[in-house]
């Protein structure tokens, strides 16, 4: 779903029956898209997807679980039917819902997914999620100055990474698309190029650490 290089059409998807994207939404609500690998999915991106949710004025919430990042090097990915089932335990509530949106329409840039979702549901008012993280290395995501003339973009604090984040080609590049903290209730229904940055409480973990964790052999002993 994701990054660099010119981005691609995706001629199939208007015959395929792949607007089927399995998600109801009503014209009019305000709906944040944050999407990601979540390999494994975390308390920390469960933060992030809350913050947005109440700064924003969200009526939802869908996380996006990717097939693959293009960006990473590992080549041992979960099986997306595991991170997805993973990700549906961890982002429960009302207003949170889990897709493989990527997958059924066959997509793997944020830009094209974008336009497939605001083409689908018009009138809706979407906002892109991400971590503070992500930001620091958007400039290598493909197509992503258009994805901010597309979408606005919520970006959330993360542990670490605001100085790199602040000072990053994206944020420089659109400094004057850039919103105060107390408009963040407004963002939904800007026109981009619009974006906020909104600090938080930071939760220190990441899906890096925790595969890491996971992957430890056990300590000898006891």
């Amino acid at each position: 779903m994701w990054f660099a290089g010119p981005v691609r059409r995706i001629p199939e998807i208007g015959r395929r029956g792949a607007l089927r994207l399995g998600l109801h939404l009503e014209p009019g609500i305000r709906v944040g898209v944050y999407g990601g690998s979540f390999d494994p999915p975390h308390d920390g991106h469960l933060h992030v997807a809350r913050t947005a949710l109440a700064r924003l004025g969200l009526d939802r919430v869908i996380w996006l679980v990717s097939t693959r990042n293009p960006l990473k090097t590992r080549n041992d990915p979960a099986e997306l039917s595991t991170r997805l089932a993973a990700t549906r335990r961890l982002a429960r509530g009302p207003a949170m819902r889990v897709s493989d949106l990527e997958k059924r329409i066959g997509a793997r840039y944020t830009l094209d997914t974008l336009r497939v979702l605001k083409a689908r549901h018009p009138g809706v008012h979407f906002v892109w999620i991400m971590g503070a993280d992500n930001l620091a290395g958007f400039h290598h995501w493909r197509g992503w100055a258009d994805i901010f003339r597309e979408i606005p973009i919520a970006v959330v604090a993360r542990p670490g990474v605001e100085p790199r984040a602040a000072l990053s080609p994206a944020a420089r590049r659109f400094a004057h698309a850039r919103l105060p903290g107390r408009a963040a209730p407004r963002l939904a229904n800007a026109a981009p190029p619009a974006w906020v940055y909104l600090a938080a409480p930071l939760k220190d973990i990441s899906s890096t650490a925790l595969r890491a964790e996971r992957k430890a052999p056990a300590s000898a002993g006891g």
